[in-house]
């Protein structure tokens, strides 16, 4: 096994309705995915190009995400498959045919921690994990920490907890690479062509912990938003509930935001006040983001 084969896999992430979503191609599911071409002068433009001949979409923000080429990434003709990945942001709008957005945590469905302890956890993973680790102490430790069980949950750690359930065979993924069938009801999300779920947790892990350093929330939003917009929509990334006067106090004092003197459309009450992005904010701080201020 001497040749390699090169592919530029694509997370296309947005949020709407107060949900996470990602662009998702075929049928079974995969995230868009292609060949650099010799006239592609980038890695970047190879990947605008494909996503605008794949989905019809024109993206703003992208970033190189992380190279997969473990050597379990071998296909029929023996090739090596390198995958160099990438993360872009925006805001949702209509795909091309065969093209379609996704809920995010269809294929997370432990990740989103917005409302409740996701049911997942307690009535499938934690006794499935429990019973993997037994009395082995670093499996215990390695379940508690990604998991969160009687330690606090860290959102940053979704790839950790997806490689987890990977191993433990609480995956469907984990029962195609082994090329046996999975059990019918294993509960546990949507499965993706290839290994592009594990790509997609790396993707929704570096999202959520760049949201700390870089305000990469607002290439998901409209010009213009109400406070509650924004923070609704970092939830939605994150995945928890944060406490609302705790954020108003943290965008007030990070000045992430400033006012446009205008107000929302509103059916009754006052309308709220519409915020744009501070953009000055970048040449002031090196690292603005938005941190997690009092979650549960």
């Amino acid at each position: 096994m001497d040749a390699v084969a090169l592919t530029l896999d694509v997370v296309t992430a947005a949020v709407t309705g107060e949900q996470p979503r990602v662009l998702t191609v075929g049928d079974p599911p995969a995230i868009p995915s292609g060949s650099l071409r010799r006239d592609d002068s980038t890695f970047e433009l190879a990947v605008r190009r494909l996503l605008k001949e794949q989905t019809a979409l024109e993206v703003g923000y992208v970033e190189q995400l992380y190279t997969f080429g473990d050597l379990a990434r071998t296909d029929t003709a023996s090739r090596r498959r390198v995958s160099v990945t990438y993360l872009a942001l925006v805001e949702e709008t209509t795909p091309a045919q065969g093209a379609a957005w996704s809920d995010w945590y269809a294929f997370f469905p432990w990740e989103d921690h917005r409302v409740a302890w996701p049911g997942v956890l307690s009535e499938r993973v934690e006794p499935e994990l429990t019973a993997w680790a037994g009395g082995d102490a670093e499996r215990s430790r390695r379940v508690r920490s990604a998991f969160g069980l009687g330690v606090a949950w860290d959102p940053i750690r979704v790839l950790e907890r997806y490689e987890l359930l990977y191993e433990v065979g609480l995956v469907e993924e984990a029962y195609r690479d082994a090329g046996t069938e999975p059990p019918s009801e294993l509960g546990t999300g949507l499965a993706l062509g290839g290994d592009h779920r594990r790509i997609l947790a790396s993707a929704l892990g570096r999202l959520r912990g760049k949201l700390t350093y870089r305000p990469v929330v607002f290439e998901v939003l409209p010009e213009t938003f109400t406070l509650r917009l924004l923070q609704r929509t970092v939830e939605a990334v994150i995945g928890v509930h944060l406490h609302t006067q705790n954020f108003r106090r943290l965008m007030e004092r990070e000045r992430l935001v400033e006012g446009t003197g205008q107000r929302a459309p509103s059916s009754g009450g006052r309308p709220p006040e519409l915020f744009r992005f501070r953009r000055e904010v970048l040449g002031e701080r090196p690292r603005p983001g938005v941190r997690f201020p009092g979650y549960r």
